[in-house]
């Protein structure tokens, strides 16, 4: 008998990536990458188009057993009852939905408190911070415009016959699942029905949206009801959330599974930084740093994770456990910016900055160049502080750009300490962490060592170990290595990110 094949899928933000991979070992048996279109608005049929080019450079997936996708959190897919897709989907980092999140917060927050209520007996006096705190209390997490929430309260202010016709509302990974299970719009799938009803998503995904309570696990349709009409709110479909390892559903043949008996399975997916942790092998003590478009700052908790400042968002992970997680919209591309100012390369920018000084000789920047989530700041810019014509080096400015991007991250790893969370090791992930300036500072602003897994697609690798998991019905996943490239260590410099600290503010 031939080894058991599954397929993870990492619809991100940039691209579609499939890989194939060995149930047993996790070893990667092949792989298929297709890039996404540009922009925060995007429609979805992009990513179905780029699915199917990655799943043939991947060569097909007529043999594999089980799949699963894992997507990027929070994009709003709306559809109407004929499976359409009624506008294109508002992303991540779309920014427009700021001033909707403010008054979702001030909605919740402005009456008083009940001091019958031992869960308020400590809230805070001020509306819009008591606002955040009820939020968080109920579904982990306030509002910021990332959130899916934020994003149907803005269609329905600015788009009212859009979210009139609203029969169902789902993310990007539950639509490309449903997609693959063969449904899809009336006109486009006749064979195969439209299939409302068979859209599924996981836990850690529909953490992600503010209308989920991960500890109930369970929608709150009355929150759902701040950002809809209150009977849209209460009829619309949402998508059936499903256990860390149950069966969605079975691929279409003609996608998945063609000559496999029984064909291909489809896994409950997740989001992408839940699937990260999984292809990691995340347990708790465990914090991962990942430098892409966006970083992130993940732990594994046992327990949920309230922070009643609202910077930490308290996510389900893919396993049952919760995943609190501080985001920046600004991720490796302060580096890219840093590049392209000095005119250099990522070794140049490193080799610039090897030639400058812990802390930039004063010079810090404050990397909030498309707004920020944390601190939440979306109208905010990126600044340059401390220059003067002594230390406006080329060197300098190379240090403060890569310091920048390691402090902002310093700052959400202090945030979840803040929470308790216990910080063993750290794992730093992503594409900007292949950049050696990265590596070499990021022990010292950090403030301990890092290991450095081997440059893989996590989230890919997390997605297969799941459809793994499904496939074998086992309590636990599959016990799949992680190969650590390499562990950094240096001497903590406190004073840089002290220095960070007083410039941001």
């Amino acid at each position: 008998m031939g080894r058991i094949l599954v397929a993870g899928v990492d619809t991100s933000t940039q691209s579609c990536k499939v890989r194939v991979s060995d149930a047993a070992t996790g070893e990667q048996v092949r792989f298929g990458q297709a890039r996404h279109p540009e922009g925060t608005s995007v429609n979805p049929e992009a990513w179905w188009c780029a699915f199917q080019q990655a799943a043939t450079q991947a060569g097909g997936l007529d043999d594999v057993s089980a799949l699963s996708v894992g997507g990027q959190q929070h994009g709003m897919v709306l559809l109407d009852e004929r499976g359409q897709v009624l506008r294109d989907a508002l992303l991540w980092n779309d920014t427009r939905s700021a001033p909707q999140a403010r008054v979702l917060i001030e909605q919740v927050g402005q009456a008083p408190i009940d001091f019958n209520n031992p869960t308020e007996a400590d809230f805070s006096p001020d509306p819009i911070q008591r606002g955040q705190q009820r939020w968080v209390k109920a579904v982990g997490s306030s509002p910021v415009a990332s959130l899916t929430i934020t994003k149907l309260a803005w269609v329905t202010q600015h788009e009212p016959e859009a979210a009139g016709r609203i029969a169902a509302i789902c993310l990007p990974h539950d639509w490309l699942s449903w997609r693959i299970a063969g449904h899809g719009p009336a006109s486009a799938q006749p064979s195969a029905g439209v299939g409302l009803d068979a859209l599924c998503t996981d836990r850690s995904d529909a953490s992600g949206t503010g209308y989920f309570d991960s500890v109930s696990d369970s929608y709150r349709r009355d929150i759902l009801a701040l950002a809809l009409p209150a009977e849209l709110a209460q009829g619309v479909l949402l998508p059936r959330v499903l256990g860390p390892h149950e069966t969605a559903c079975l691929a279409d043949p003609a996608i998945a599974g063609r000559n496999v008996p029984g064909g291909c399975i489809i896994a409950p997916g997740g989001g992408d930084n839940a699937m990260a942790s999984l292809g990691l092998s995340m347990e708790v003590g465990d914090v991962s740093i990942s430098l892409g478009t966006s970083g992130v700052a993940a732990a594994i908790s046992p327990v949920p994770a309230y922070d009643m400042s609202a910077a930490v968002t308290g996510f389900a992970d893919a396993t049952g456990h919760w995943l609190p997680l501080a985001c920046t919209i600004n991720g490796s591309r302060i580096l890219d910016a840093g590049c392209a100012a000095l005119g250099v390369d990522y070794e140049g920018l490193a080799n610039l900055a090897s030639q400058s000084t812990p802390g930039a000789d004063g010079i810090t920047l404050v990397p909030y160049f498309d707004g920020e989530r944390t601190p939440n700041l979306p109208d905010a810019t990126a600044s340059l502080r401390g220059m003067t014509m002594a230390n406006t080096t080329r060197e300098n400015l190379a240090r403060a750009f890569v310091e920048g991007l390691l402090c902002s991250q310093r700052d959400c790893l202090e945030l979840l300490k803040r929470l308790g969370t216990s910080v063993k090791r750290i794992l730093l992930i992503g594409g900007g962490a292949q950049s050696p300036a990265v590596r070499a500072y990021a022990p010292q602003i950090l403030g301990q060592s890092v290991l450095l897994p081997q440059p893989d697609q996590y989230v890919a690798i997390g997605a297969a170990r799941q459809a793994a998991w499904a496939l074998s019905d086992s309590p636990q996943p599959p016990a799949w290595p992680v190969r650590i490239e390499s562990t950094l260590t240096a001497a903590p410099t406190p004073t840089v990110y002290a220095q960070y600290t007083h410039c941001r503010g």
